[in-house]
């Protein structure tokens, strides 16, 4: 993407957030943006692909702290639009007569030392607050994508890195702790397999360009400026295709539906994210590959629940165990253990099985956290109830002195 991108696409409004949206605001929103626009539920919707790509775009840009500062002092620098086509020097749209540079930085190379006299020498010799560099060299890094039309990677026509995908998997609980290959169904652009990403029809290859002779950017000269935009012959791709691929029609590209298997390490969480390099879009002429993220969402379980590493698991237990003490089998997930409950163990009581939790990335693993929960049965058996009669005869009364003292005290007061 290159500089003037920059000015002209509204990023914050892609997305629907405001300027002063926090990173947080900003991922919410792409991600809701994201499943609603995603290509799998929208099939063949054009509309829908073109937006889930802009709202990728500027998640891309606004999410990395760097390239959102630099968008931001761009745009508030240069104004959004002021340097379109249409608002160039000496090309005076319907809005109006063209912008000229050299009004923009005409008093501000004579406040820098320049004086009046010194006409275009001031603009070739440089501007020492840009370390010497003449105006010429800033405008020509800003339209060439910050590196000049002979810098590396700085032309449009060059190698590109694709853009990330995100997606989501569902997983089982038990697969989330204990880790999974699963297959996963993606929608998304790719190299056209009929002419191999050049565009081409079969049996025909691309010319170069005549008008920027494959540079895929032509410069033009306005007094002491120099001007880099993409070439408007072949759009900035450097060659131009007389044949196109019927497949394609000449893009190079189609979207495909692929199937590949990822691997979900053990211990993963609800809303963590898995980062597959290499795995997203396609890049552009050759260029490296985007990444995939995969979002964890986790089904909750039945039986088991999740506190960090340790899994948690409710016992019920009679009295009498509770009471005297038992030792009980209780699951874990993947075998069963004796859990060893002491005389005497209260209700809400927890204990701890180590070593049977989640495993943790430097291989330790969590314990499972059992409490303990006494059932009071609702209905009784004559049996039963008369040996609890004759307990409670036999045992000491609970120990509620204190609260029998102020209760009778309260009552004293209402009488």
């Amino acid at each position: 993407m290159s500089s003037k991108d920059w000015l002209e696409k509204d990023f914050y409004a892609v997305l629907g957030v405001t300027k002063s949206a926090t990173t947080d605001e900003v991922k919410k929103a792409y991600r809701k943006l994201a499943r609603e626009l995603h290509p799998d539920r929208n099939p063949n919707n054009a509309a829908a692909e073109e937006r889930f790509k802009a709202v990728s775009e500027a998640y891309d840009v606004l999410s990395d702290p760097g390239r959102r500062k630099e968008y931001d002092e761009m745009r508030s620098l240069f104004g959004a639009g002021a340097f379109r086509r249409n608002a160039r020097a000496g090309n005076h749209g319907p809005g109006g007569p063209g912008f000229d540079f050299s009004d923009l930085f005409a008093n501000g190379a004579q406040g820098s030392g320049a004086g009046p006299g010194a006409g275009a020498g001031a603009g070739v010799g440089g501007d020492r607050r840009f370390g010497g560099a003449g105006f010429s060299d800033l405008f020509s890094s800003i339209f060439s994508g910050g590196g000049g039309p002979g810098a590396p990677g700085g032309t449009p026509g060059r190698r590109g890195r694709g853009r990330d995908v995100e997606t989501e998997v569902v997983l089982n609980f038990a697969d989330a702790v204990q880790g999974a290959t699963l297959p996963i169904t993606l929608r998304t652009p790719g190299t056209c397999e009929t002419c191999h990403g050049n565009g081409a029809a079969p049996g025909s290859t691309p010319r170069t360009c005549p008008n920027c002779r494959g540079q895929g950017v032509v410069s033009s000269n306005q007094g002491s400026f120099s001007f880099t935009e993409p070439c408007r012959e072949c759009q900035g791709v450097g060659t131009i295709v007389d044949e196109k691929c019927p497949e394609c029609v000449g893009s190079g590209g189609v979207t495909k539906t692929r199937t590949i298997n990822v691997r979900i390490p053990p211990g993963v969480a609800e809303g963590q994210r898995i980062r597959l390099s290499g795995r997203g879009e396609p890049g552009t002429r050759g260029g490296a590959a985007g990444d995939l993220f995969v979002l964890i969402r986790v089904r909750p379980d039945s039986v088991f629940g999740r506190t960090g590493d340790d899994l948690t698991l409710t016992v019920p237990v009679t009295f009498a165990e509770a009471a005297l003490g038992a030792d009980l089998r209780v699951p874990t997930l993947d075998a069963a253990v004796t859990l060893r409950v002491p005389p005497g163990t209260p209700s809400g009581r927890t204990l701890r099985v180590r070593g049977k939790g989640v495993a943790r990335r430097d291989g330790k693993v969590g314990d499972l956290l059992v409490t303990i929960d006494v059932h009071v049965p609702a209905d009784l058996s004559e049996a039963a109830r008369q040996a609890l009669s004759d307990y409670a005869a036999a045992a000491p009364p609970a120990p509620r002195e204190r609260l029998d003292a102020i209760a009778r005290e309260r009552s004293s007061y209402e009488r």
